[in-house]
Formats: structure tokens, sequence, C-alpha cells
């Protein structure tokens, strides 16, 4: 695709937007830590939904301290208000954990005294922090252009055309910067999340239809394409010690885990010291079964002639 057709397509993708969305602003006055809490529950998100997650934080919890300790799975019922709250709560409690260690504080608007890469870059080092979110605070809390784009926006764009499959593998959209100017970035950025994260929820909604088409009518091949994917598996979960089965060997009683190949005997013989008797063998030796039968001993009158005199 050439540059000329790839800004066209995004100019036309940007009036089709404007028909059919209105933008969203967040609040002027959030700090730059805010901004990017913000951006956390914002990826692959309605902005309903987001502000709806990001209140729900604030009025649950008592400050962003017990936000961090708290487990992800209570943050994400939280935020259960999102199509993926575990995988947001994942990245914001990530996030400030790595800024709490490194600050000692939940306050980074030093960054904005730093040169614009220099800002990024530190966004960048940021543990849970992804590229959406580093885009996001870029964009509205450190004056910079650039245009968010998450895993729902980078699929929208390659079924609309603007950028080809390997393009997209990469997360890679050349020109977008050029094609839509700085003083419109947050306009625009705001209506094409809101359009793909429509598309994530829905793709093949008859509301959608309309607006893809408008925008390109080669969408319906695309669009056909994209539908006939087989939805990707999730990821493994994570790694975990087998359950102990009826079959498998067990552990010691002090906590020591089986050698490999060893049998039950083995085992037993291995965890009972030397010169010690387990209950089970003690009752055996002192049961009846295990006696001779007094008719094998010999007597004691033959014990005493098998004596040699002195």
């Amino acid at each position: 695709m050439s540059t000329f057709n790839r800004s066209a397509l995004i100019n036309t993708t940007y009036q089709v937007l404007l028909a059919n969305y209105q933008p969203c602003q967040p609040p002027a006055d959030r700090s730059l830590f805010e901004h990017l809490m913000y951006a956390c529950c914002l990826e692959d998100a309605r902005p309903e939904a987001a502000d709806e997650a990001f209140a729900k934080l604030q009025q649950t919890f008592f400050d962003w301290n017990e936000v961090r300790v708290t487990t992800v799975k209570e943050l994400s019922e939280a935020m259960a208000s999102l199509p993926a709250p575990m995988v947001a709560a994942t990245r914001l409690k990530r996030a400030l954990q790595h800024i709490f260690e490194t600050h000692y504080s939940f306050d980074i608007e030093a960054l904005k005294k730093q040169n614009l890469g220099k800002a990024i870059k530190d966004l960048q080092g940021i543990r849970g922090v992804t590229p959406f979110a580093v885009d996001y605070v870029t964009q509205h809390g450190l004056g910079g252009h650039a245009i968010p784009l998450s895993a729902s926006i980078i699929e929208l764009l390659a079924v609309i055309g603007i950028i080809t499959e390997t393009e997209a593998r990469r997360n890679r959209i050349p020109g977008l910067e050029r094609a839509i100017p700085k003083a419109r970035g947050i306009e625009f950025a705001s209506l094409l999340h809101q359009l793909a994260a429509d598309f994530a929820m829905s793709p093949s909604s008859t509301k959608l239809r309309p607006i893809l088409l408008q925008i390109d009518p080669e969408v319906k091949t695309r669009l056909a394409r994209h539908l006939a994917k087989p939805a990707e598996p999730p990821p493994p979960p994570a790694r975990s010690r087998p359950s102990k089965s009826r079959t498998a060997e067990p552990a010691s009683v002090d906590g020591e885990q089986p050698r490999k190949g060893e049998s039950a005997a083995k085992r037993k013989r291995r965890e009972v010291p030397a010169g010690e008797e387990s209950s089970k063998d003690k009752d055996a030796s002192a049961s009846p079964a295990s006696k001779p039968d007094a008719a094998s001993k010999p007597s004691a009158t033959k014990q005493l002639s098998k004596k040699k005199p002195r």
C-alpha cells in the first residue's frame, strides 16, 4: 500500500468516525500517575467501562497503596466492568508495585521536567506498562504526539486495510502520526479506540458493518476472512505442582519427596531411622503369627545336653 493511499484511508476513517462517535476527553486535572492508572483500565475497553472501573478503584480502596497490596482477584472484582478485568488488574498492580519500589510514592510528575524522549523511555521501563499506556500518557500527560494503539485497534486497522497482516504482526502503522496532525490526535485516538472496542466485543455486529463499509467497501472481504479465522487459544496457565493422585507416590512424613523409581518398601526403610521400628513393625513382631511354634523350638534339656562339660 502506498503512503498516499494509506493516508487517504486514514482520513476517510477519521471522517466516518466523526459521523458515528463522540470523542471522549479525560479530566484536565489528572496527574501523570492517574493518566497511567486510567490507561491500564482503558486498554481494549469502552471509555464508559474504564471510567466505572477507575472510579470503583478510588471508591473501594483507601488509597493507591491499598490497591497495590490487594490481590489481583480482588482488584478484578472491582474492575468487573472491563472486558478482561484480570488482565487489566494484573498490569495495573505490576505498574503500581514498580512505581512504589522506584519512587517510594505514587508521584511521577518529575517525568514532565525531562525531555520527551527520556520521559517516554522511563515510562517504557515500568513493569506492566504496555505500549498503549505509554502512548496514552505521552498524549494526555506529556503533550506529545502519539496515537495509542492496543491489540484491538491493530486488529481493526488490519480489517479496514490501513495496515497489512505483516505490519499488524509487527504492531507497526507507518505514517499514522503524519496523516493525523497533533491538534486532532486526541480526538482521532478517542474515536478510533471506541470503534475498536466495539469491534473487539462483537466483530460480526450488524451495527458496525455499515460503518466499516463506509470506510472501504473492500472491508467486506477482509471481514469475512477475519471472522473465518479460528479463535486464538488462551495463553497456557502458570505452571504449578501436579495434584496428588491415587497412583502418585506420596511424599514422606517429614515432607521429603520420594525418589524416582523407588518402591514403597525401600522408601519406608529410608524414612525410618536405624534402630527404630514403626508401630506396624512392632505390632507385627509381637503378633502370634510371627512367633515360631513351640514345637519347632529345641527343648531346654536338649540345649543343656549339647553343652560340653567344662
